[in-house]
C-alpha cells in the first residue's frame, strides 16, 4: 500500500515550552529510531525514553509527558494494561498505540482507543523495508505534533463516547498516514441561500440550505477519533440503514477495515461489509472501503454497483473520500447528503464541493467534539455545510432528513 509523503510545517513554539513526549517500548532498535526522530524536531523532545509500561506508569509523575508512544507487546506491563493505569494517574495525557501488524494487535488497539488511547500508528514489520520507516516516521510525528498540540490547547484529546468495541474474529493491518492536519480554508462554493446557523461550534460560519431532493444515500468520510465517531453514529442509524445505502471512507488499512466492518455491523444491528467490487449498492447494508482501495460507485446497466479503484493515494490517503464523494454525483445528483468526521487533513471536502454543486447536501461535525477537525474544519470553512454539529446530534438529524425534514 503505497502512501506519498508531504512536508509538514512546524508550529510556533509555544509558552509552555516542546512537546515532552514519553517513549514506551521493549525494543532498544525501535525506542532509539522514534527518540532520534522526535529529538530533531524543534517542537518536541524525548521526556523519557522506557522499556516496559511499568517502567512508564512508576516514572510517569517525574517524566510528566504530553505525549505517550505505547507499544502494545511488552514484559511485566504491556500496553493495553498500561493505559488505563496511565490514564487514571494523567488524563490529559495523549496516548498514541504502536504495534506491529498481527490480527490481535489490530483487535488491541481498537480495544485501546474505546479505553481512551487518542489514535494508533502500525510500526513496520522491518524498519529496512523500502519506505517504510519514512511512512512510519511521518505519519507518528504528525499525530504527536496534532494530538498533543490539541491538549495542550483545550487541556485533553477527549476520548469519543461511542459503545464499546469487542474484538470479533477477521483479518488486520497498518493505518494510512494522515497528512496535512491544519484545517484549511479554500474559496467558499458560489452562492445558495444560506441556512440558520446550527447548533455546535463552528458559529458565524456560512450554512447552505439543505437539498430540496429527499436524499437516496448517505456518504460518511472520517479520519482520525474516525472509528469511534463512526460506532455511535450509526448505533442510532437503523431506520436510515432500512431504507437507505450507506457507503462510508475511513481513512484506515486493510485488516483494520475487517475488523472495523464487523463492529459496525454490531453497532448498528445491521448489514455491514468492507465493499466488493462489482457488487450491488441496496439499501438495508452498510458498504466500508476496504484499506489499500478507493471506494467508487457506478451505473451497471439499471444497478449501481461498488467499483474499487487501486490508483494512487488521493490526499495522501488510501482509501481517500474525495473519489466516493466525486463518484456519488454522477449517480444520485441532488440527492446525495454526505457527512464528513472527525479526521486530519482536508480529504472529503472537493467532493464535498462536487456534491453541493450538484444540489445535494453536506453535515460536518463540529469541532468540539472532533478528535481533529480537519476535514469537518475544511468543509465548514469551504461553506459548503448545511449543518455543523456535534456528535450526538448527528444521528437524530440524519433520520430527520431521511424522513423528509428539509430545515
Amino acid at each position: 500500500m503505497s502512501v506519498a509523503l508531504a512536508s509538514s510545517s512546524i508550529p510556533s513554539s509555544t509558552s509552555q515550552g516542546p512537546l515532552r513526549v514519553m517513549v514506551v517500548d521493549d525494543s532498544v532498535v525501535i525506542r532509539g529510531m522514534i527518540s532520534r526522530w522526535i529529538g530533531s524536531e524543534p517542537d518536541m523532545v524525548v521526556a523519557a525514553s522506557l522499556r516496559t509500561g511499568l517502567e512508564a506508569v512508576n516514572q510517569l509523575d517525574r517524566v510528566n509527558p504530553d505525549v505517550a508512544v505505547l507499544d502494545i507487546e511488552m514484559p511485566e506491563l504491556d500496553g493495553i494494561a498500561a493505559l488505563p493505569r496511565l490514564l487514571a494517574k494523567k488524563k490529559n495525557l495523549v496516548i498514541i498505540m504502536a504495534s506491529t501488524l498481527t490480527r490481535r494487535n489490530a483487535e488491541i488497539s481498537f480495544k485501546a482507543l474505546s479505553l481512551g488511547a487518542a489514535d494508533y500508528i502500525p510500526k513496520p514489520e522491518s524498519t529496512r523495508e523500502a519506505g517504510a520507516a519514512d511512512i512510519f516516521h511521518h505519519d507518528l510525528i504528525q499525530k504527536i505534533r496534532t494530538l498533543g498540540g490539541k491538549a495542550r490547547r483545550v487541556g485533553h484529546v477527549a476520548p469519543m463516547h461511542a459503545p464499546p468495541m469487542h474484538a470479533p474474529a477477521s483479518p488486520t493491518v497498518v493505518p494510512i498516514p494522515e497528512h496535512r492536519q491544519h484545517v484549511v480554508r479554500p474559496a467558499a462554493v458560489p452562492a445558495a441561500a444560506s441556512a440558520p446557523a446550527a447548533h455546535g461550534s463552528g458559529a458565524g460560519l456560512a450554512r447552505r440550505a439543505f437539498s430540496s431532493q429527499m436524499p437516496k444515500v448517505l456518504l460518511i468520510g472520517s479520519s482520525t477519533g474516525g472509528p469511534q465517531a463512526l460506532m455511535s453514529v450509526v448505533t442510532d442509524l437503523g431506520p436510515v440503514i432500512d431504507r437507505f445505502p450507506v457507503l462510508i471512507t475511513q481513512h484506515m488499512p486493510p485488516t483494520f477495515t475487517t475488523i472495523l466492518a464487523e463492529h459496525l455491523g454490531r453497532s448498528s444491528r445491521r448489514p455491514a461489509h468492507e465493499a466488493v467490487d462489482g457488487e450491488p449498492v441496496k439499501a438495508g447494508r452498510i458498504y466500508l472501503a476496504p484499506g489499500g482501495r478507493h471506494m467508487k460507485v457506478a451505473r451497471h446497466g439499471t444497478d449501481t454497483v461498488i467499483v474499487l479503484d487501486n490508483g494512487p493515494p488521493v490526499n495522501f490517503c488510501k482509501p481517500a473520500v474525495d473519489p466516493l464523494f466525486s463518484s456519488a454525483t454522477e449517480i444520485w445528483q441532488g440527492a446525495t447528503l454526505a457527512l464528513i468526521l472527525t479526521g486530519m487533513g482536508s480529504d472529503g471536502m472537493r467532493g464535498g464541493k462536487e456534491i453541493v454543486a450538484a444540489g445535494g447536501s453536506v453535515i460536518a461535525q463540529d469541532e468540539a467534539t472532533s478528535v481533529v477537525w480537519g476535514m469537518p474544519g475544511a468543509a465548514a470553512n469551504a461553506g459548503i455545510c448545511s449543518a455543523i454539529l456535534p456528535l450526538n446530534q448527528i444521528a437524530p438529524k440524519l433520520v430527520r432528513l431521511f424522513a423528509g425534514d428539509r430545515s
